[in-house]
């Protein structure tokens, strides 16, 4: 197999014609640093949870999986046999909640990506309706994604695949939302990410709805007004913001051990209570 693309926190390698491998490693990323310290079993609970979400929204539109046990043998548990694609560079983000960048900028400007949010809001609160929200799609070595407007990935992508993108990210998000509901979690947002199949069908790619391209609430916890306990990457993204001595580029802290245990904790409780299943 040949490397073709080293992405934040997954691998990407050349197979047959037409089938690449997806692997997904131990890193962790915030704020788009890859930091030094892994998570351990990260890239396994994640394509666990990512593989469960693909079967549980495939009615709503098809997806690049072809299988995920018949891959290479030292990557078993943490990578999928997809169809190649071409990825459409654009991060295609949902939010139903305030948290994170969304409510940085919610509170600075009153919009999230060009989009008005009403008023008087708090950290937490939910949105009357969820919000497509994009942001630019860049390579680590790039710096950081960009919030874009609807009209920016209109002209990046076209107008019609625009408005499919946006139908599509916030249908994906209605469906995972009534699922997550059933299971006491709020998901507050979460990142899609399309790409076109050689006869032009557009495809749910890459992860979906993992613990690092969502924000997972349980419900007990939810308490708007304040910063919520997240049981996703959100732990260590508050970590790393409270450190209060790191500017956001790299290289990044390595993670002291209590916080790589409590993460991966949390992607373990997570797993379990929207999956049902027991993580071994």
């Amino acid at each position: 197999m040949e490397l073709l693309h080293r992405g934040k926190v997954r691998d990407v390698y050349s197979d047959r014609p037409g089938e690449v491998i997806l692997v997904a490693t131990d890193r962790v990323s915030v704020y788009d640093v890859v930091l030094p310290t892994p998570i351990p079993d990260k890239g396994k609970l994640l394509t666990s949870l990512s593989l469960w979400w693909f079967e549980q929204l495939a009615d709503v539109m098809p997806n690049h999986v072809i299988s995920a046990s018949d891959v290479p043998a030292e990557f078993e548990g943490r990578a999928v046999r997809c169809q190649q694609v071409d990825i459409i560079q654009v991060e295609c983000i949902a939010r139903g909640y305030l948290a994170g960048l969304g409510w940085d900028a919610y509170r600075e400007s009153g919009k999230i990506s060009g989009v008005e949010i009403p008023p008087g809001l708090r950290e937490g609160d939910k949105l009357p309706q969820p919000v497509f929200t994009p942001t630019t799609k860049t390579a680590p070595e790039d710096g950081h994604d960009e919030p874009m407007t609807f009209e920016e990935v209109a002209e990046a992508v076209g107008a019609e695949l625009a408005k499919t993108l946006e139908a599509k990210t916030l249908e994906l998000f209605s469906r995972a939302t009534e699922i997550t509901a059933g299971r006491g979690v709020h998901l507050a947002d979460t990142k899609f990410e399309f790409g076109l199949a050689k006869d032009g069908t557009l495809v749910l790619a890459d992860e979906v709805l993992t613990s690092d391209s969502s924000r997972y609430w349980r419900d007990e916890d939810w308490k708007p007004g304040q910063r919520q306990v997240s049981f996703d990457k959100q732990f260590v993204r508050d970590w790393a913001r409270d450190l209060g001595t790191w500017d956001k580029t790299p290289p990044g802290p390595e993670i002291p051990a209590e916080v790589v245990e409590e993460t991966r904790a949390r992607y373990v409780a997570m797993y379990e209570r929207i999956t049902g299943l027991k993580w071994e």
